[in-house]
């Protein structure tokens, strides 16, 4: 975890750059072992969320796999991951089918007409096979964009359209609902977005109300992502009688593949303020970009937490914390502070592991984060700088 005598190495490499921390992913895997090992679940790493390569090797010592939303996360979770690798996407692309199958092992399918359109060729190669299904059941507030239950949703199999595919014939080939369900080996639901166990508990109740009876026969289930494990207030109880009631009643294997619970509270975006303006408070300009660095912040929106901060006038020294890009958003929010804020003190924000690096981009042509270790013993180890070239090489 950082200390406060950490903050004396923080200041020797160049900001803005993310930090991770080796000793906080451990908790959390320990936490995630534990699941795995009182109810015989698998647990697989979501690299949406993270994707840090570097640190495969740590966590797959404990995590049976990792999921992928494509060919290149599939690609990467195969080649630096090893174990099981599970891919899920909307709709997937006749040119790069072929290279999925040689890096994939699960591969699930969002809707029955692309089930019969690849499916074959998935089993023929011996691939295990499941569709994503939509319970209809939201759990959810205020954040509409990450619910995948949400009105006119894209993302899953309805109770609806799967039984009208049973009765009819959606590919126009002749081939109906004995088909259908004898080409699948289980099914995916994913509907919780940082959540504890009782909204899964929920989810889980509507899905076995509708779904249930086409259990039979399957070999696993996977109840996705959202699941906020590692946090502190969270049920553990309640998800492993979830796991349990699955795995006993149906005799299946149960699949977690949560991204953010692996490495919740295990990074850190490390800046320095660059300049101070004031314009009805004071706002300091960070060489950190919200919008580049850490675009949740404008995507969901939220506020994230600042190492030392406090809410709005809690404290003494009260500011704005922004961007240095064009974009009048870029803004962080707003937090106070024990000490004034100078040009070069550095502004720690928190809890950035997950969702951050992976979505950085290159926008005014801002210089993406370097990316380095936090160790055990306290010491700094610099994994990957970028620079110009970078920024280049995207473009034309």
């Amino acid at each position: 975890m950082l200390r406060r005598e950490d903050e004396i190495n923080l200041k020797k490499l160049r900001t803005p750059y993310f930090l991770i921390d080796e000793e906080r992913i451990r908790y959390n895997l320990a936490i995630l072992e534990g699941v795995q090992k009182r109810t015989g679940c698998k647990i697989l790493l979501a690299q949406k969320a993270f994707s840090t390569f570097s640190c495969y090797p740590l966590l797959s010592s404990c995590l049976a796999g990792s999921t992928a939303s494509g060919l290149y996360e599939a690609r990467l979770g195969k080649e630096y991951f090893g174990k099981e690798t599970h891919v899920f996407s909307p709709a997937y692309r006749d040119d790069e089918f072929a290279e999925l199958l040689q890096v994939s092992d699960h591969i699930v399918f969002n809707s029955v007409r692309q089930l019969l359109r690849f499916g074959a060729r998935a089993k023929a190669a011996g691939k295990s096979i499941g569709l994503r299904i939509n319970p209809e059941c939201s759990t959810q507030e205020g954040h509409a964009i990450y619910d995948p239950c949400a009105p006119l949703s894209r993302l899953g199999v309805t109770l609806e359209n799967l039984e009208a595919a049973m009765e009819e014939d959606p590919a126009g080939e002749g081939v109906y609902s004995e088909s259908i369900l004898s080409m699948l080996d289980g099914f995916h639901i994913h509907t919780l977005c940082e959540q504890n166990s009782d909204a899964l508990l929920v989810t889980a109740q509507a899905f076995e109300e509708k779904f249930g009876k086409y259990l039979s026969g399957m070999k696993w289930i996977n109840f996705g992502g959202g699941h906020h494990i590692t946090r502190e207030d969270y049920d553990l109880e309640t998800l492993e009688s979830v796991i349990c009631h699955f795995r006993d009643k149906y005799c299946i294997q149960v699949y977690l593949e949560p991204g953010e619970a692996v490495v919740l509270n295990a990074g850190y975006l490390v800046s320095s303020v660059l300049e101070i303006v004031k314009n009805g408070r004071e706002i300091a300009i960070l060489d950190a970009s919200a919008a580049c660095h850490m675009p949740d912040v404008l995507e969901m929106p939220y506020r994230p937490p600042v190492r030392g901060s406090g809410e709005p006038e809690e404290k003494p020294f009260f500011y704005r914390l922004a961007g240095p890009t064009c974009l009048a958003g870029d803004v962080m929010g707003d937090y106070s502070f024990d000490k004034e804020l100078k040009e070069g003190d550095l502004v720690i924000f928190e809890d950035m592991a997950l969702y951050t690096m992976v979505k950085t981009n290159t926008f005014n042509g801002m210089r993406l984060p370097d990316i380095s270790l936090l160790k055990p013993d306290g010491k700094v180890e610099q994994i990957r700088s970028f620079g110009y070239e970078d920024f280049k090489n995207r473009l034309s």
